[in-house]
């Protein structure tokens, strides 16, 4: 899989030295930059824009979040307990699966309660209706799956043959949809506006009988709206239209288009040697730090990195053998000691760390490359390995 991303921005002139490493840096301007871009999109089209925190859940951050975005969606309790905690606005959450014993705090925090299945829906419904006889407020979603198959990897792709991520169009019924509030697909990933309006083609023509019933509409997450050559004079005008044909509320939810390029993993070289090709083991690890570049897989782009030198194969301190980020011309000596830096770390990659081995946590900073402050949110230690295995 190759990445669309990687802008160093103001990274490029960045002093790797000033953190410790591993650390991961968030530029708050380029957070501001990203969500001002998604805002205007969200004015033009007259809809509503959340933030997903499944890929970026950064809640130091949230104030930047919060004054232009309308809110957050959440992927279960936890995330909707942290958006309760530090994020203003609406929260949509959508789980795959609630436990019965969650639901209750779910409803009570959030604004829409999306469910995979009617099954869940009608399982849930003593739940739901002893919520709303208690005074609460919240709409209830279904999540459908377009059955359009639009993505690269199969396994990051919702429409891949087989998937368990919502409730199979083709299986749409008028018994299905009483009761239903709003309409929830998620079809895409790190992609532009064409996956959207082909999914949407086919979207349209199942659920166009509930047009009126339907209070909102909300078209997921997977849009890079914030790289530069995504269509968004096409993508507003679809908006318009997708509102005004609907006759109901229009939401995005994207994710990694929050914090795309806003953000950095610093590591530094620990050994070098040479077996067949040159390597170098990091104190940056894929498995640890960077799953997705094993589970996608793909190559994180590298700070400065200098095309046509000798590459070097990197690698993380793990046992892993597959423990290997990629190969590349390094823009310092390959020598220990030297500090490297991969692009576009922000999304996903800090919520998605873990301590396998006893592997450190990297730090968190984040940097405002306006006025050069530079913070760090939270340091990690042996306690936070300890703590999670007894």
């Amino acid at each position: 899989m190759e990445t669309k991303a990687g802008d160093p921005g103001a990274f490029a002139h960045f002093d790797l030295s000033r953190v410790d490493s591993p650390a991961f840096v968030v530029d708050a301007a380029k957070l501001r930059a990203n969500c001002q871009v998604l805002a205007d999109i969200r004015d033009a089209a007259d809809i509503k824009m959340l933030s997903a925190l499944k890929a970026f859940s950064m809640f130091s951050a949230a104030p930047i979040i919060g004054e232009y975005l309308d809110g957050v969606c959440t992927s279960g309790l936890y995330e909707a307990r942290l958006a309760s905690e530090f994020y203003d606005g609406e929260i949509s959450t959508y789980c795959a699966a609630y436990k019965p014993e969650d639901l209750d705090e779910v409803v009570r925090l959030s604004d829409h309660v999306i469910f995979n299945s009617p099954q869940q829906i009608e399982r849930a419904a003593l739940i739901l209706e002893n919520a709303r006889a208690s005074g609460q407020s919240f709409d209830v979603g279904l999540r459908l799956n377009p059955q359009v198959p639009t993505g690269e990897v199969p396994r990051y792709d919702p429409s891949s043959p087989g998937s368990r991520l919502g409730f199979p169009i083709d299986q749409l019924t008028p018994e299905i949809m009483e009761g239903i509030d709003g309409i929830h697909f998620h079809n895409l990933c790190e992609q532009d506006f064409e996956p959207l309006h082909h999914t949407w083609d086919k979207v349209f023509d199942a659920i166009e009988p509930w047009f009126g019933q339907l209070k909102w509409i909300n078209m997921g997450g997977g849009h890079h709206i914030t790289r530069a050559d995504y269509q968004r004079e096409e993508l507003i005008e679809f908006l318009k239209d997708a509102k005004e044909d609907s006759g109901a509320e229009i939401y995005l939810e994207p994710g990694e288009a929050v914090a795309l390029d806003a953000g950095i993993l610093v590591g530094t070289i620990l050994d070098t040697g040479t077996n067949e090709v040159p390597f170098a083991i990091l104190d940056v690890s894929a498995t640890c730090h960077m799953p997705d570049v094993i589970e996608a897989p793909y190559r994180p782009a590298m700070l400065g990195e200098q095309p046509g030198d000798q590459p070097v194969r990197l690698g993380g301190p793990s046992c892993l053998a597959g423990d290997v980020i990629g190969d590349y011309s390094l823009p310092v000596p390959s020598e220990p000691g030297q500090r490297v830096a991969f692009l576009d770390q922000a999304h996903y990659s800090m919520v998605k760390t873990n301590t396998f081995n006893g592997v450190p946590l990297p730090s968190i900073w984040l940097w405002d490359s306006e006025s050069d402050q530079l913070e760090c949110v939270r340091e990690f230690g042996y306690e936070e390995f300890r703590n999670r295995l007894s």
